[in-house]
């Protein structure tokens, strides 16, 4: 084993990652072939050692630590190359979806994706700041993507706030409801979208538009792939921003996207 794994421990380590299926970083250096045959051995020693590796974890129980740092460090790094994936193959679809609304100035070098839900606190927090942000930065373009994961009443909203783009009103509902507490019916909604000034009558008709039920179905499938599972979630440039961040944080992402464009 020393002359496979260099030392018993990390002989230990060796296995122990190979049986929860997790091939260390170094191991990328192999070929099929080599990974194939490592396999084997650590296979063939286990079945001759059945005992080892409990013996060895009683004795050094830290090992389970280092194990679980491996694991975390390979599945970090997978989750961040699905994620890079995604906003490749999806660049078009996050920052320039024909029904998705955007404010701000629609020609800016600097697209801000928010992925949001209308109950969710966090989001009505980071709306405080996200107005000011536009309102000073001429050059800022914000694309505001329905993201309903809180429930029923969510999901109603968000139809109510495509249906409400129809009539040219999506931004002035959207703040209405950004700025408004939590919801917890379907009338809260109707009473923010008459006091808008839209047509409830006809937005009730065109909430039940396929059209809209399929972009918020496909939006939340956008989102899943980028790895985006909270609100609020957003992409600016190449980076991807899972949770709310602070005005001064969005800020520096925003210099830093427009310094590195191009």
């Amino acid at each position: 084993m020393r002359r496979i794994f260099g030392t018993s421990h990390k002989a230990a380590i060796g296995i122990l990652v190979f049986l929860l299926g997790a091939v260390p970083a170094a191991a990328e250096a192999f070929t099929d072939a080599q990974k194939a045959e490592i396999e084997k051995i650590v296979g063939e020693f286990v079945a001759k050692n059945p005992e080892f590796i409990a013996d060895y974890l009683r004795q050094n129980p830290e090992i389970l630590i280092e194990v679980s740092d491996i694991l975390r460090a390979r599945q970090a790094a997978q989750e961040q190359e699905a994620k890079s994936y995604a906003l490749t193959a999806h660049r078009e679809q996050i920052e320039r979806h024909p029904m998705t609304p955007v404010s701000g100035n629609t020609d800016g070098d600097v697209t801000i994706v928010e992925f949001f839900d209308y109950n969710c606190g966090y989001c009505k927090r980071v709306f405080a700041y996200m107005k000011d942000i536009e309102k000073s930065d001429p050059n800022l373009r914000i694309v505001w993507k329905e993201f309903p994961i809180l429930g029923p009443v969510s999901r109603y909203a968000a139809q109510a706030a495509m249906a409400a783009d129809r009539q040219g009103k999506y931004i002035e509902f959207h703040r209405a409801m950004m700025s408004g507490g939590r919801l917890v019916s379907e009338e809260q909604v109707l009473k923010v979208a008459s006091k808008t000034g839209l047509d409830v009558e006809r937005l009730k008709q065109d909430m039940q538009d396929p059209a809209i039920t399929a972009y918020i179905d496909e939006t939340i499938q956008l989102a899943n792939a980028l790895g985006i599972t909270g609100t609020p979630g957003f992409v600016v440039g190449d980076e991807v921003i899972s949770g709310a961040i602070s005005e001064a944080d969005m800020k520096q992402v925003i210099q830093f996207t427009r310094k590195n464009a191009g």
